[in-house]
């Protein structure tokens, strides 16, 4: 098994930043992308991010792109999610996830086995 915990969440007012971490342990040789998501109240869950296990390959929703960076240190066992310029609409519990494989749609939730239990990051105008 894998556990995820995210850290780093908080309230930041807009234009700020914010830097969360996911730290993984466990069976985590088994782990090859990770990505990010995240959920706002009373909407759907959505892609924020992903990373592949070399760290060299990402991917970004559109409405992030050009604001947000994943990174990860394997030998940490950690991923990040630096977040600038935040926006009111950046409003939601971020989580973290974890998958087994490098490939697929890892934009899409399904391809992630593993989830952190969320933190919440509230951007006020």
């Amino acid at each position: 098994q894998v556990q995820l915990v995210e850290s780093g969440g908080g309230l930041v007012q807009a234009g700020g930043s914010l830097r969360l971490a996911c730290a993984a342990s466990g069976r985590t040789f088994s782990l090859s992308a990770m990505g990010w998501f995240r959920q706002a109240p009373g909407k759907e869950r959505e892609f924020v991010g992903a990373i592949k296990r070399s760290g060299g390959s990402t991917d970004y929703a559109d409405s992030v792109k050009g604001r947000f960076t994943i990174s990860r240190d394997n030998a940490k066992n950690t991923v990040y999610l630096q977040m600038n310029s935040l926006k009111p609409e950046d409003t939601a519990v971020y989580y973290c996830a974890a998958s087994n494989s490098n490939y697929g749609q890892l934009t899409k939730g399904g391809m992630y086995a593993y989830w952190g239990q969320g933190t919440q990051v509230t951007v006020s105008s």
